[in-house]
């Protein structure tokens, strides 16, 4: 549905030019939710308005929904949705008023366009406010009116930038129901974010961008396991580097080290992993207080290739 090669964007001031996306390669799959994560800033944004045709690229090729990107953009319009961050509707205009007029704008005729509306609005749950003015919507509300505006013409790809930022936990949950539904229906979604909770619930595969740059790809699982693996740690009574001695050159741990009286293990698979720890200080007459697995997390991921935090860059 998607793929780029060389992709770059060039911003130019008086003094400077800053290259907020750096040569990006991608390949997005028809039918799935691909996840673009990274922190304000980090080219998410101005990569989606390239491959929106809302910014012409500074270099590189890419073709969307079938069509070359720079040589057939009125194709590659009719083929997707856009919502962007700040959304689509007018305060002042009725919001079944908003669905009919998108659809008038990509030429559907008038009945035809308030069949559409009404099916949205059902489908988005806003029978409650769609007869009244955006302004009066709440934030939830507001943020699914503008999905529908992106939907109205049954686009192959939706293009969704950071579409639950600001929205309550309730409003969230709904937005995110929401995106699994145009999953099932076979939409191919593009979202960008930087919530590590909703590239993971959500997403089939996941672009983790930083600096301009893709700096890891794959499903969450995927870049999980391939950056930290399982991590397990446990207590003994006793002395914890002997204990550690013991298990660190087994085939299935990658790192292993000792911290605030814990033994801490990155293993590849860790629920097939701790019998075999078990057994191994059972044997050598070690004494287990505590073990425990915890997963890895996608800021992890993003600790490890970039150096830091996700949640700290965000906060």
């Amino acid at each position: 549905m998607i793929q780029t090669r060389g992709l770059r964007r060039l911003f130019k001031s008086r003094n400077r030019t800053v290259e907020a996306v750096v040569g990006v390669d991608m390949a997005v799959r028809t039918g799935e939710i691909f996840g673009f994560l990274g922190p304000n800033g980090a080219g998410k944004t101005t990569t989606l308005r390239m491959l929106a045709t809302l910014l012409p690229p500074s270099g590189g090729t890419a073709t969307v929904a079938g069509y070359d990107l720079l040589k057939q953009q009125d194709k590659v319009r009719e083929g997707i949705g856009y919502v962007g961050q700040a959304g689509g509707s007018d305060r002042e205009i009725i919001g079944r008023t908003e669905l009919v007029f998108q659809g008038r704008l990509y030429g559907m005729p008038l009945n035809a366009a308030k069949k559409r509306a009404a099916e949205l609005i059902e489908m988005l749950e806003l029978e409650s406010c769609a007869d009244r003015k955006v302004g009066t919507y709440s934030g939830g509300q507001k943020r699914r009116l503008d999905i529908g505006l992106g939907l109205v013409h049954d686009p192959q790809l939706l293009f969704l930038d950071e579409p639950t930022t600001g929205l309550d936990p309730q409003s969230r949950a709904r937005v995110w129901d929401e995106v699994r539904r145009m999953h099932d229906r076979g939409t191919t979604v593009f979202l960008t974010t930087h919530y590590l909770d909703e590239a993971d619930a959500l997403c089939d595969r996941i672009a983790i961008i930083d600096h301009g740059k893709i700096v890891a790809e794959g499903t969450p699982d995927e870049l999980k396991r391939e950056v930290a693996g399982d991590l397990v740690t446990f207590s003994v009574t006793g002395d914890q580097h002997r204990a550690l001695g013991l298990v660190k050159d087994q085939p299935f741990v990658r790192e292993a080290s000792t911290e605030d009286g814990l033994v801490r293990l990155y293993v590849d698979h860790g629920e097939a992993a701790m019998p075999t720890i078990l057994r191994l200080l059972d044997s050598a007459g070690i004494h287990l207080v505590t073990i425990g697995l915890q997963r890895p997390s996608l800021d992890d991921v993003f600790l490890r290739k970039t150096g830091r935090s996700l949640r700290e860059t965000a906060a």
